[in-house]
């Protein structure tokens, strides 16, 4: 079978032809899946895509009027797809549910602790051969009480990491964690959560009552010296709502992985041309605030997963199986 992959990183190339090697042949191109794209797609059976393709209405009847059959996204978030109407086209979808929690959780506590030493204002002074201390002072993480947002996989491991921190653990999920109480979180609301954590991160997935779950009300609950890290989905967090927050003098540090408006900015780069997302650019002036640009799964363990169960579900297709990723069958 011969299949197309939108929006292939680089390091993720040679891991996906690993995985396809003896059974399909895979046309990988750095772009994302639109409107302007799909006409690329003619001919192929099945499309791999990533999160930041736009998969809505015109663009699933476009891929299935030209023989797509299936679509493979190589991402556990599908907010970006209209199943619906995938359904009624008659396309066969699929995500990765589950890779390494790991990925995410490490990257997590990396931004948390980068944002809290200075770690980035301090490297860029060194190179200029700047060693002062002035402005680098943080904070110990032990003893510091965490707010974990979101207890499943991912929000679990971040919990142990936390735990063998020292730190105090608050949760918040619509279930207990029988793991995270193992480690003696306490679970409570999220007012109670936001008001009492010295740094929070957030674990929760994209859905309608999870839209800027962190409003305006929810940051001005916070502590004015907490740390605030976004790995899960941008649009968790109301961006100009933190950006005033931020004008306002209060939060010691924010960690954003992700972001509302990311789709056509991250994985581009825009070094030459710059952006015109005022917001973005606003964030990114806060000396106490980090962006990255959504890389928190990209290890080779957890890319390598997301291969490797984008072919199972690929292979599953073919052999008219489903499986626990199949969204639409």
């Amino acid at each position: 079978m011969e299949i197309l992959a939108y929006e292939v990183q680089h390091d993720e190339q040679p891991l996906l032809e690993q995985a396809c090697a003896g059974r399909h042949t895979v046309h990988a191109l750095d772009i994302f899946l639109d409107a302007h794209t799909v006409p690329l797609a003619s001919g192929y059976q099945v499309v791999s895509t990533g999160v930041n393709a736009r998969l809505d209405e015109p663009v699933l009847r476009r891929l299935a009027g030209g023989g797509t059959r299936m679509v493979a996204q190589r991402s556990t978030g599908f907010n970006n797809i209209d199943l619906a109407a995938a359904a009624k086209l008659g396309l066969t979808v699929a995500r990765v549910a589950h890779y390494s929690p790991h990925s995410v959780a490490e990257f997590a506590w990396a931004l948390a602790l980068a944002v809290n030493r200075r770690v980035v204002r301090a490297a860029n002074r060194a190179r200029e051969f700047d060693f002062r201390l002035t402005g680098l002072m943080g904070r110990d993480i032990h003893g510091m009480t965490v707010g974990v947002v979101g207890t499943g996989q991912i929000g679990a491991v971040f919990a142990r990491i936390a735990h063998g921190f020292g730190c105090d653990l608050l949760g918040r999920d619509v279930a207990e964690n029988p793991a995270c109480l193992d480690l003696g979180m306490r679970y409570v609301g999220l007012d109670e959560l936001l008001a009492r954590a010295d740094l929070v991160s957030l674990h929760v997935p994209l859905l309608p009552d999870t839209h800027h779950l962190i409003d305006a009300a929810a940051l001005a609950r916070m502590k004015d010296d907490a740390i605030l890290v976004n790995t899960s989905r941008g649009a968790l967090i109301d961006a100009p709502a933190l950006v005033e927050t931020l004008r306002a003098g209060r939060l010691e540090g924010v960690g954003l992985d992700v972001y509302e408006e990311e789709a056509g900015l991250f994985y581009v780069d825009r070094s030459v041309g710059g952006i015109t997302d005022d917001t973005l650019a606003r964030l990114m002036t806060f000396p106490q605030v980090i962006v990255s640009s959504h890389q928190a799964y990209f290890t080779r363990t957890a890319v390598g997963q997301i291969v490797g169960t984008t072919v199972r579900n690929i292979d599953d297709f073919l052999a008219g199986r489903t499986n626990e990723n199949t969204l639409v069958p």
